[in-house]
């Protein structure tokens, strides 16, 4: 049976690069799968968890957003940054999401850093609801 390249790069780093028969990754507009023979396509990534299948067995990794291309049975996620679930620092990211709504609350709407907390709290929560599916 045919199976998928999957490749995980961070600015810092490749991450991983594996072969699988099935990878779920955290799309823009929700979670979508890729098997073997998938169409070509480009996705932003949202903070969420990447989900590796292979003989049956998952792995997963955390990714904190960017974009990945499917082409040619090949998975390239390009993330900002990513860590295998079993590494995540549960109290530290907890630390950051309570950090980054203290800050929220000296900010409004139109402030240009209110989004920039709003993405942090959003990333370091996706960060500990992954670290959840260990």
């Amino acid at each position: 049976m045919a199976k998928l390249t999957v490749e995980i790069v961070t600015p810092e780093k490749r991450i991983l690069s594996v072969q699988a028969d099935e990878a779920i990754v955290p799309g823009g507009e929700g979670l979508f799968g890729v098997r073997p023979g998938h169409t070509p396509f480009l996705s932003l990534v949202e903070p969420g968890t990447l989900t590796l299948i292979e003989a049956g067995k998952q792995d997963r990794y955390f990714v904190a957003g960017g974009f990945v291309e499917v082409s040619n049975d090949k998975v390239l996620v390009l993330a900002d940054a990513a860590e295998h679930v079993n590494g995540i620092d549960v109290a530290g990211a907890r630390r950051r999401m309570e950090e980054a709504q203290a800050r929220l609350k000296d900010l409004n709407a139109a402030d240009a850093r209110y989004a920039l907390e709003q993405a942090a709290v959003r990333r370091e929560a996706a960060r500990i609801s992954a670290s959840e599916s260990r």
